[in-house]
């Protein structure tokens, strides 16, 4: 537990207002006066050389505050294994994570030692399918500006896979800063087993049953500060702190969003024998939104609750206690700060940019160039067709299609003449920016010619190469109840083309979801999905491309009138070509038992020179997956095709018989993602 200071103005006071509104030269976040003036004298940038504030800047167990590598050299990373060999080595380094790095396996937690800054380079630094872990007598550590995502197995609530984003088991002085952290198998943030000294600020943590747990000891021994932070379309622990000897929470915005399937059960928690103070906070639609144990002192101040209901708790027989007597800290108006927060919280572009050495030689590349839609007419397009259309043909490098969020109802067409783009939502969850449009193949066209057909009935149309989808969710809404008279196929996502990423979206429909095609029968395409959702119910992966589905859900849909029954691929592979992959994922849905398959061949046009394939792989399999889990299509057996598994795990999964084929280990050695990719590495642009 921290001793109190005689003088807390001996360190810097931090304003902590906008980051934005600071000085070019500071926008490390709250750096501010004499903390400028120190950066000036020395060549590393601001950010490099930024310390904590909260109880992370105090003095105490042998630390004077947090200040990370700031002492070692700066190294820029780009792999998996670079990471590694900087954040688990004994000296200090100030650690640039520069691209998104996949982490494999899934779940994996980099196993942080003492005096390092793991820094994302703007917004291009990203864990994904994994996280860290800070053990015992770990100290001296920032982690700021990365998004860290994409461990979920498909189980909400999950008790099997323990993947966190952050996970600290008697670490002390830790500063976890400015971070995009959602979408994990199970905490975002644990800080465990007496972990002390510790500052979470103005990150957005979201999309995860389990936001952020403080405890699992019965000392008390524990101080804790956590300010704004942006919490959402989380379930519980908003932070849940227990047995905390000082737990300072000022200025968040917890938020249970509406239109969304989750629901908080409660919002701060103070639980044991914890000392909270709460001060400035805002709670919108919370439930429960404050609570506390018998046993747990908690003090509330200033703070502001919009839509909520339930338990709005404080008391206790704790003794009172001023975090000024430890550090300065200045507070924001409570009503600021929901706008505040949505402008500041998470990862910004003006961080890690400047790095002084590199561990690999960095990559040249022309600069994107950004087009911006929003609905309100507050960017350059309030479509997204719109800006497609103003990217120039045969253009040569990169344009991203920055879409805020909302819910666009229109049809997309990326042509072949347009290749390099990416559309990429800029929302906290790729569910806010929607993509969503309602044709079927039996759809009639406006101008009378005809059917719009399977193919013709996407949302979104991808002809170009080297396109790019992020942090969003492509659509097709199609009501098969009530247009039962025409055919029901209903594709929300096409691509025609070659090297096409998608990384971190939901791609939703029923019948024929997403059609991974080429742009001809005897051309190449390959399509990465990696961190995503495929949603839907009649053959809803499916086509003639190179495609492998990664780390990702398949969520198995029932009917349009309850029923459940559904083929999860169909693929029409050229022969000598790789079909469709799926590997690492999790097959899973509210449907009956035994109810859907895990594919059929589709002989496109009855082409009996066709080689359909399917592959899945190290992949989670739930119960609605049949014992015999191929069948036949058009009078075409599969047994005549390329069907197989490979070391698949839950209750779908089975041994090998003549239903149900196995690769050995050496037909698995060929059957890799790389072996798909055929030498291109997807990498986030």
């Amino acid at each position: 537990m921290a001793t109190p200071r005689s003088k807390p103005a001996g360190r810097a006071a931090l304003t902590l207002g906008v980051p934005v509104a600071l000085t070019t030269a500071a926008l490390a976040y709250g750096v501010t006066g004499s903390q400028q003036a120190a950066a000036a004298t020395t060549a590393a940038p601001a950010w490099a050389t930024a310390t904590a504030d909260g109880f992370a800047s105090v003095d105490a167990l042998g630390q004077n505050g947090t200040y990370g590598g700031r002492d070692g050299r700066t190294v820029t990373v780009r792999t998996l294994a670079d990471l590694e060999k900087y954040a688990t080595a004994a000296e200090p380094y100030v650690i640039v994570v520069a691209a998104a790095i996949d982490v494999d396996p899934v779940g994996k937690e980099i196993k942080v030692q003492s005096n390092k800054t793991i820094v994302g380079a703007g917004t291009a630094g990203q864990i994904v399918g994994g996280g860290f872990f800070l053990g015992q007598g770990v100290h001296n550590v920032i982690i700021r500006n990365l998004t860290i995502r994409d461990t979920y197995q498909g189980t909400w609530n999950d008790k099997e896979h323990d993947y966190d984003g952050i996970q600290m088991d008697g670490a002390h002085h830790v500063w976890i800063d400015h971070n995009d952290i959602r979408h994990m198998a199970d905490g975002l943030i644990d800080s465990r087993k007496d972990t002390t000294y510790l500052t979470v600020s103005w990150n957005k943590l979201s999309q995860d049953n389990k936001a952020f747990g403080i405890g699992w000891t019965d000392n008390v021994t524990a101080d804790i500060t956590v300010h704004h932070n942006w919490i959402r379309e989380t379930e519980q622990r908003n932070p849940s702190t227990d047995n905390v000897a000082h737990a300072h929470l000022y200025n968040n915005y917890l938020e249970d969003e509406a239109g969304t399937t989750i629901k908080s059960s409660y919002g701060d928690y103070a639980r044991g024998r914890t000392n909270m103070l709460l001060e400035n906070s805002c709670f919108q639609g919370m439930n429960n939104p404050v609570i506390r144990d018998s046993t747990a002192t908690l003090v509330q101040r200033g703070n502001v609750f919009s839509g909520t209901s339930g338990r709005n708790e404080s008391g206790g027989t704790g003794a009172a206690w001023d975090p000024r007597t430890y550090y300065g800290y200045t507070l924001d108006k409570a009503a600021d700060v929901p706008a505040l927060l949505k402008s500041g919280a998470g990862p910004r572009s003006s961080i890690g940019t400047t790095a002084t050495t590199t561990s690999t030689a960095p990559t040249t590349r022309a600069a994107a160039t950004t087009l911006t839609v929003a609905q309100d007419g507050s960017g350059q397009y309030r479509t997204v067709q719109a800006a497609v259309n103003a990217v120039p043909a045969g253009n040569a490098s990169r344009v991203v299609i920055s879409v805020k969020p909302g819910t666009y109802r229109e049809l997309v067409k990326v042509p072949s003449n347009k290749p390099h783009v990416t559309i990429q939502g800029t929302g906290g969850s790729r569910k806010d920016t929607v993509i969503v449009y309602n044709n079927a193949a039996g759809t009639q066209k406006p101008d009378g010619s005809g059917p719009y057909g399977t193919g013709g009935s996407a949302t979104v149309a991808v002809e170009a190469d080297d396109f790019q989808a992020r942090n969003l969710t492509i659509s097709n809404d199609f009501d098969e109840a009530a247009h039962q008279n025409i055919s029901q196929q209903a594709v929300a996502l096409r691509t025609a083309s070659d090297k096409v990423f998608l990384d971190g979206v939901i791609v939703s429909g029923d019948q024929d979801t997403l059609l991974v095609d080429t742009a001809a029968k005897e051309k190449l395409g390959r399509v990465y999905m990696a961190n995503s959702y495929v949603i839907g119910n009649v053959d809803f992966i499916f086509g003639r491309a190179t495609a492998v589905i990664d780390k990702s859900v398949i969520t198995l849909k029932k009917r349009y009138n309850g029923t459940s029954a559904g083929y999860v691929t169909a693929p029409s592979t050229a022969a000598g070509r790789k079909g469709i992959l799926i590997a690492d994922s999790t097959v899973s849905g509210d449907v009956s038992d035994r109810s859907f398959y895990l594919g059929r061949p589709w002989h496109a046009g009855g082409d009996a020179t066709l080689d359909p394939q399917t592959t899945v792989r190290n992949t989670s399999l739930s119960a609605a997956i049949r014992t015999a889990p191929w069948t036949d299509m058009s009078g075409f057996s599969w047994k005549d095709d390329r069907f197989a598994e490979y070391r698949n795990t839950g209750a779908g999964s089975g041994a090998a018989s003549s239903d149900r084929p196995q690769l050995t280990d050496a037909q698995a050695a060929d059957q890799e993602v790389a072996d798909w990719l055929q030498g291109w590495t997807p990498t986030a642009s």
